[in-house]
């Protein structure tokens, strides 16, 4: 069955509002404790900082409890036996169909090729950033180890940057001013490949 523009959209739009969730319980400091990690919050209707609050604040005219079935359903939060909410995940992760990982991730792909097609039209201080490194000639065992340290500062990264977006997004902080409207962005991704041939043991 062909899926409509419409109907193409909700996992994008469920994505993104699960996305703004979490970042914003991880850099807001209406929702971090004394030692800037995000609290366990209430559901809500218990003072001003619980999990109601914060998709007001972070995701819009969305239902709450919308929001917590997402966020439940990837394995980006649990709730306890008190009925507290508390964050497992400092990302979300789409764990959906296929066709919905298709339509979400994608639309990185998209943004891969605006900048690799940007780059090749352009020059100078016009270019966008587009790096990475790598080597060819790893042990398989290092590879768990190189996942995990370059998860680690890769999220630690993005964490910082989108605190730094955050305060500069008209959605975000309503004293911001300026002219037009522009979506921008860094994406970061991992990737290995097993080769034919392993070198020669001396």
């Amino acid at each position: 069955m062909l899926k409509t523009a419409e109907s193409r959209s909700e996992p994008l739009e469920r994505y993104n509002r699960a996305a703004r969730v979490i970042a914003g319980w991880v850099r807001d400091p209406d929702f971090l404790d004394q030692d800037k990690n995000p609290k366990a919050l209430a559901p809500q209707d218990e003072g001003a900082v619980n999990f109601a609050e914060l998709v007001r604040r972070h995701s819009g005219d969305v239902p709450a409890r919308a929001v917590l079935d997402e966020l439940l359903r990837v394995g980006a939060v649990e709730q306890l036996a008190d009925g507290a909410i508390r964050l497992l995940d400092r990302a979300y992760v789409p764990r959906s169909s296929e066709l919905d990982k298709l339509d979400i991730l994608g639309a990185d792909v998209a943004d891969l090729i605006t900048t690799i097609d940007n780059n090749l039209r352009h020059s100078g201080a016009d270019l966008f950033f587009q790096r990475k490194v790598m080597y060819d000639n790893l042990p398989s065992e290092v590879l768990p180890k190189f996942r995990s340290l370059s998860g680690a500062q890769a999220q630690a990264l993005l964490e910082r940057l989108d605190l730094w977006l955050s305060q500069h997004d008209r959605d975000s902080n309503a004293q911001v001013s300026g002219t037009g409207r522009v979506r921008a962005g860094i994406g970061i991704y991992y990737f290995e490949e097993k080769l034919a041939s392993a070198p020669k043991e001396q």
